[in-house]
């Protein structure tokens, strides 16, 4: 059996093929560009290492996955340009003729752990991915979380102290939201320099500060078994340490279990398959 796996990102599109046990036989990684370019690369790497059995997109979004909706496998409302309204299904089935299973970016690489991860054996958890922007996927007694459309969890409200941080925030829908407070984007525009390049104590704090803040939301609402936490400023040197020490402060006591205290260095996780957590979820969607 042959499987692809598209990691289809704002930034970048990962590509890969195995066959389901969690190694991956070829990859290719490229930069994303316009919608046609950026898919017929796609198609070609596919041609070139299949024919597939079956592909798992997943995407950047917002998307479209409800199946009785003409839209479905669509991107929505996104902020990257010329991306909004692309039917990428149709133009993935134009070159590649295979059963297609899509999802959002976070819930594939959800799925990712939850087969081969941070997620195994677990009944519920969530994986949050924190780079240019922030989002989160939610894995349910082992499917990822669907409903009126799907979770978008670097959009909930967290308090803004504008005092500490006059920063109105960088999202363009809501300004000042979980993504933008705390995504790579708000550091860049904040501070004026790239998460890499940022070498500012009270940044970090403040960072770790929102992002406890934000899974507290997260805690509280869907009570996950664990938590997950990728993407490029997540694994920014000693973050997720600082996030770990405020969030059971921020949680002050009300939930009671060992996870959120002393067991917290098992519950707040970085990603087991690094990475490839978003590309072999996709490969786990095709399965």
């Amino acid at each position: 059996m042959i499987l692809g796996g598209i990691e289809a990102g704002g930034t970048r599109w990962n590509c890969a093929v195995g066959d389901g046990s969690g190694e991956i036989a070829a990859a290719e990684s490229f930069a994303t560009s316009s919608p046609a370019e950026t898919i017929g690369r796609a198609v070609s790497f596919f041609v070139a290492n299949g024919p597939l059995d079956a592909l798992g997109v997943g995407c950047f979004g917002p998307v479209e996955l409800d199946r009785s909706s003409p839209r479905w496998g669509r991107i929505t409302t996104t902020p990257k340009p010329g991306w909004s309204g692309t039917d990428v299904v149709a133009m993935l089935r134009t070159g590649l003729d295979v059963p297609i299973a899509f999802d959002t970016d976070v819930n594939a690489a959800a799925v990712g752990e939850a087969r081969w991860g941070a997620g195994r054996d677990l009944e519920t958890f969530a994986y949050v991915t924190v780079g240019t922007g922030i989002g989160g996927g939610v894995v349910a007694n082992g499917r990822p979380l669907h409903g009126l459309v799907h979770p978008e969890l670097g959009h909930v409200r967290i308090p803004h102290d504008r005092e500490r941080d006059p920063f109105p925030g960088s999202c363009p829908f809501h300004g000042d939201c979980w993504e933008g407070l705390a995504s790579g984007e708000a550091l860049r525009q904040r501070w004026g320099a790239r998460g890499e390049e940022l070498d500012r104590p009270e940044a970090w704090e403040l960072e770790a500060h929102y992002l406890a803040l934000g899974l507290a939301n997260l805690v509280l609402t869907l009570s996950p078994e664990r938590v997950v936490v990728g993407g490029g400023v997540a694994g920014t040197p000693g973050l997720l340490a600082l996030v770990r020490e405020r969030l059971p402060r921020i949680l002050a006591a009300y939930l009671d279990a060992p996870q959120l205290g002393p067991g917290i260095d098992d519950y707040l996780v970085a990603p087991e398959l690094g990475n490839r957590a978003g590309v072999l979820g996709a490969i786990a969607l095709a399965l």
